[in-house]
C-alpha cells in the first residue's frame, strides 16, 4: 500500500470513528487562576493516571478530550506554588470541571502570568527578575520601574530611546556610533545590555520587536546581577522578552513616517504539538530611515525565535535567539575642544544643528546574535532549581565617525576603520527556595556564576582636515576614498584581542519576621581574572603600565558586594515602607607610583521611601531617598602625573517619584519626576567639587495620560498626550571650561483605535521641534509623524 492510499485510509478512519469514540469517553475541563482571581497562563496540567499534559492558556483555561470513562487525579504543578491534586470522575459524554485557584499571589514572580485586566493596564510590577525569588512589588526593598508592552504599544515607541522616555531619570538616551544606546539612572551611565536577568550585551542597537517590557532597577545592582551587564551604581536595565503562549495567534503591522520611515513587525505564535506543552513564537522587524539632517540613514533586520517545552509536569525548558543586523551611518557625537577657557552652551558653539560633515558612503554594518536557553526544575513544593546559558555576539564593521572641535569654529573629523567582536558567555545556577524556617517564611536564592568575555579589534583611527563648520568649502565632502587612503598610510591602530572571566557565588534570603515585617539580607563574591592585551603585530601578551599607571597586564581581584532591606506593611499588600543598604563595584587595574596594587572600586547606597498599590490597584508607584558613595575612584597623582592615586569620592543623593494611575475607566497616567544632585567630593583641582561631565540633567519629569473609550460605538478609540522636561546639564565641566546642555520640554500626542482585529495609531514626537542634545551633543529630531496601522489573528 503506498504511502499515500495509507494517509486517505487514516483519515477516513479518523473521520468514521471520532463521534463513536466521544460517545464512549469524557471531558476534563478547568481554569487556574491567581489569589485576585485573575487568570494564570501556562500553568502545567496533567493526568497522573494516563501522563497526558498540557498548559493553560491565556485564560487560564485547559481541556482534555478523548478521556476513559474512570477515575483519575488532576496535577496542577506551578513554580512557587504547592502541588495541587485535584480527583475527578469522567463519565462517558460528559464534561467534568477541575478548577483551581492559587492560594499564593507570589508565583507570578517565577513563572509568566498573562492577566487580562482592563484596570491600571500600564502597571505591570510584578517580576521574577529584580530579586530572583518570589517577591511582591511591595516586598522588594529596592525600587524599579517597569515600562509595559502596553505602554510601548499606545505610544508607538520603535526604538529603545522612545521607550525610555516612561523612566524617572533616564533623560535623553545617548545614542553611539553603532546604533548602541545608553540611559542615565541617579547620575550614571547606564546601559540595556540585561535580558531576562542575565547577560545579553549588544554592542549594537536592540529592536524591541520581542519587547515583554522593560525594567529600570535603580540603584547598585551587582549582588545579584554583578558588573558584566552593565550595571553600574545608578542602576541596571534589563529587557523582558516575549514568550510562547498557548494559543494560535498573532500580528502583522506596519508603521510610516517622517524622514522615509518605513517598518514592518511580524509576531506569529502557534503550540508545536497536540498537548500544547511545545510552544513556539517569532517577532521579527524590518526597519529603514533617513536622518532629519542632511545625511544619514539606518537599515536593520531583527529576527527573534522563540521555543518552550513543558518536558514534564516539573521540567521546562526555554530557548530564544536574538538576531540583528544593522547598516548605515553614525549619528553626529561632536566633542568640543576641552582648553577653551570658556563657559558656553552647545549653542552659543554654532555647530550647525541639521548637519553631519559625514558622507552616506560612511557607513557601519552590525549583527547581533544572542543565545538564550533557561531549564527550569522543579525540585519540591519548596525548592527551583534554575539553569541558564546566555551567549552574546555582537560585530561591527566599517566606520565609526566624530567631530571634533577645534578653536577658530572649525572641526576635524575622526573616523575609525576596521573591524570589533565582542562575546560574552554566561553559565547561571540558581535554586531558589520558598520554605518556613521555625513558622518563619524564608525566600532564598542562592547562585553561582560564569562569565567570559572576549573581545576582538583590528581597526585603524584617523583625523582628516579640518573643516570651518560655519562656512564650509562649497566642495567639501569626506568620501570613503579619501578615509580609506588616509588609514593606509597612517593613523593610529588597534590590532588586539582581550580576555577576562568572573566567577561568582552569591545568596539572598528575605525572612518574614511577621507577615508584615520583612528583613533581607544578600551578599556576593566575585573572583574577576584578566587575561591581558595580546598583540596580533608583536604576538605578545602586553605587561607592566600604561599611562597614569593603568596596567594592560593580567591580574587578578576579589570583590565582596551586599545587598541589605528592610520592608514593613503598613496596610497589607497596599502600603509599604522601605529601607535599603546595597553595594557595587567595579574592577580597576594598575597600581600606584609606590607599587601598591589598586583595589575595585566600590560604592553603596542608603536607600528609603514607600511603595503603594492602592484604591483596588488603581494607583501604583514608589517614593523614595536615596544616597550613593563611591570610593577608590583613580585620580592623576599629583605628586607623579604618570602615576594614578586611588583615593578620589563622589556622591550622588536624590529622589524619584514614579506613579502609574488608573482613576477612572479608561483613563491612564504614567508620571515620573528624578531629582538627582552629584559631585565630585575628592579629586583634582580643576573638577573637585563640581558635578561630574555626562551625569545629565538634575531634574527630570516624564509623564503620559490617555484617554479610552471602553464601551458604545466608540469602544476602542482613544487618544494620548505626554512629554519630558529636564534641567540644563554638563557635556564637559571643570574649573576652566564648561559646555551646557540647555535644558528641554518636549511633548507627544497620539490618537489609536484599537479592534480585537486591528488597530491603527497615529502620533506626533516632538510636537513644537525643541531643540535638545544628549550628553554626546547629538541633535535630537525636531516634529516626528508616525502612522500605524495592524491587523491582528
Amino acid at each position: 500500500m503506498t504511502l499515500f492510499l495509507r494517509a486517505v485510509l487514516v483519515t477516513f478512519l479518523l473521520f468514521t470513528f471520532q463521534p463513536l469514540l466521544a460517545q464512549n469517553t469524557g471531558t476534563i475541563t478547568g481554569t487556574v487562576t491567581l489569589i485576585d482571581g485573575q487568570p494564570f497562563a501556562s500553568v502545567s496540567v496533567s493526568i497522573k493516571e494516563t501522563g497526558r499534559a498540557t498548559l493553560t492558556n491565556g485564560n487560564g483555561h485547559y481541556t482534555f478530550n478523548n478521556v476513559s470513562p474512570g477515575r483519575y487525579h488532576i496535577k496542577i504543578q506551578v513554580l512557587g506554588a504547592t502541588e495541587k491534586d485535584i480527583e475527578v470522575t469522567v463519565v462517558a459524554g460528559q464534561t467534568v470541571t477541575a478548577d483551581h485557584q492559587l492560594p499564593k499571589e507570589n508565583v507570578q514572580a517565577l513563572q509568566e502570568v498573562t492577566v487580562a485586566s482592563g484596570t491600571n493596564k500600564f502597571s505591570k510590577k510584578e517580576t521574577r527578575f529584580v530579586a530572583r525569588m518570589p517577591l511582591k512589588y511591595l516586598e522588594n526593598p529596592q525600587v524599579y520601574n517597569t515600562v509595559s508592552k502596553e505602554l510601548i504599544q499606545e505610544q508607538v515607541a520603535i526604538d529603545l530611546g522612545s521607550i525610555s522616555k516612561n523612566v524617572p531619570g533616564a533623560g535623553i538616551p545617548m545614542i553611539a556610533n553603532q546604533g548602541r544606546v545608553t540611559f542615565r539612572s541617579r547620575g550614571f551611565e547606564t546601559e540595556p545590555n540585561a535580558r531576562n536577568g542575565v547577560a545579553g550585551a549588544a554592542f549594537s542597537s536592540i529592536d524591541p520587536v520581542n519587547l515583554e517590557r522593560i525594567e529600570a532597577i535603580k540603584g547598585p545592582s551587582t549582588t545579584l546581577f554583578g558588573t558584566n551587564i552593565s550595571s553600574s551604581y545608578g542602576g541596571l536595565f534589563n529587557r523582558v522578552t516575549k514568550r510562547p503562549y498557548n494559543d494560535v495567534g498573532g500580528e502583522v503591522a506596519y508603521t510610516g513616517g517622517s524622514w522615509n520611515l518605513n517598518r514592518l513587525t511580524v509576531d506569529v505564535n502557534s503550540p508545536v504539538n497536540a498537548d500544547k506543552t511545545a510552544l513556539f513564537r517569532l517577532n521579527a522587524a524590518t526597519t529603514h530611515q533617513k536622518t532629519f539632517q542632511d545625511q544619514g540613514f539606518t537599515n536593520n533586520l531583527s529576527l527573534a525565535p522563540s521555543f518552550s517545552y513543558q518536558i514534564t509536569d516539573r521540567l521546562s525548558l526555554l530557548l530564544e535567539v536574538e538576531f540583528g543586523q544593522e547598516k548605515g551611518t553614525s549619528v553626529v557625537r561632536f566633542n568640543p575642544l576641552t582648553t577653551s577657557g570658556k563657559t558656553q552652551t552647545i549653542e552659543d558653539i554654532g555647530v550647525p544643528y541639521n548637519r553631519t560633515f559625514m558622507s552616506n558612503d560612511l557607513t557601519y554594518s552590525t549583527q547581533m546574535l544572542n543565545i538564550f536557553a533557561q531549564a527550569n526544575y522543579k525540585i519540591s513544593s519548596q525548592w527551583t532549581s534554575q539553569t541558564v546559558v546566555s551567549r552574546a555576539r555582537s560585530t561591527i564593521n566599517g566606520y565609526i565617525t566624530a567631530l571634533n572641535g577645534r578653536a577658530n569654529n572649525t572641526l576635524i573629523p575622526n573616523i575609525i576603520v576596521g573591524a570589533t567582536n565582542f562575546i560574552a558567555t554566561d553559565i547561571q545556577q540558581n535554586f531558589i527556595g520558598d520554605l518556613n524556617i521555625a513558622d518563619h517564611r524564608n525566600r532564598i536564592v542562592a547562585g553561582l556564576d560564569y562569565y567570559n568575555n572576549f573581545n576582538d579589534f583590528d581597526r585603524v583611527t584617523v583625523n582628516l582636515p579640518a573643516v570651518n563648520y560655519l562656512v564650509p568649502n562649497a566642495n567639501y565632502r569626506i568620501s570613503r576614498f579619501k578615509v580609506d587612503s588616509a588609514a593606509n598610510t597612517g593613523g593610529t591602530l588597534r590590532k588586539e584581542k582581550n580576555r577576562d572571566n568572573t566567577y561568582a557565588a552569591y545568596v539572598s534570603d528575605a525572612f518574614n519576621i511577621t507577615d508584615q515585617l520583612l528583613v533581607m539580607g544578600s551578599i556576593r563574591v566575585d573572583r574577576y581574572q584578566y587575561l591581558g592585551v595580546y598583540n596580533v603585530n608583536t604576538g605578545q601578551t602586553a605587561g607592566g603600565l600604561g599611562a597614569n599607571g593603568v596596567s594592560i597586564g593580567p591580574y587578578k581581584q576579589t570583590s565582596v558586594s551586599q545587598k541589605m532591606g528592610l520592608v514593613y506593611e503598613v496596610a497589607k499588600d497596599r502600603l509599604s515602607l522601605f529601607g535599603n543598604y546595597m553595594g557595587g563595584f567595579f574592577n580597576r587595574s594598575g597600581q600606584a607610583a609606590d607599587g601598591t596594587p589598586f583595589r575595585p572600586e566600590h560604592a553603596n547606597q542608603m536607600e528609603f521611601g514607600a511603595k503603594g498599590n492602592l484604591f483596588g490597584h488603581r494607583l501604583t508607584g514608589s517614593v523614595s531617598y536615596y544616597d550613593i558613595r563611591v570610593k577608590n575612584v583613580l585620580r592623576t597623582d599629583p605628586n607623579n602625573t604618570n602615576y594614578s592615586i586611588q583615593d578620589g569620592t563622589r556622591k550622588s543623593q536624590g529622589v524619584e517619584v514614579d506613579l502609574t494611575a488608573n482613576p477612572f475607566t479608561g483613563f491612564n497616567v504614567v508620571a515620573g519626576y528624578a531629582y538627582n544632585y552629584s559631585v565630585i567630593t575628592n579629586a583634582n583641582a580643576d573638577i573637585n567639587g563640581l558635578r561630574p561631565d555626562g551625569s545629565g540633567p538634575d531634574q527630570m519629569i516624564n509623564f503620559w495620560a490617555s484617554y479610552r473609550v471602553s464601551k458604545g460605538q466608540l469602544n476602542g478609540l482613544g487618544a494620548g498626550f505626554g512629554g519630558n522636561y529636564g534641567s540644563r546639564s554638563y557635556q564637559l565641566n571643570n574649573r576652566t571650561t564648561k559646555v551646557i546642555i540647555p535644558s528641554y520640554t518636549m511633548f507627544d500626542a497620539a490618537l489609536f483605535y484599537d479592534q480585537p482585529k486591528y488597530r491603527v495609531s497615529f502620533k506626533v514626537n516632538n510636537l513644537t521641534s525643541e531643540k535638545a542634545w544628549s550628553v554626546r551633543l547629538t541633535p535630537q529630531a525636531p516634529a516626528q509623524f508616525l502612522g500605524s496601522v495592524a491587523l491582528k489573528f
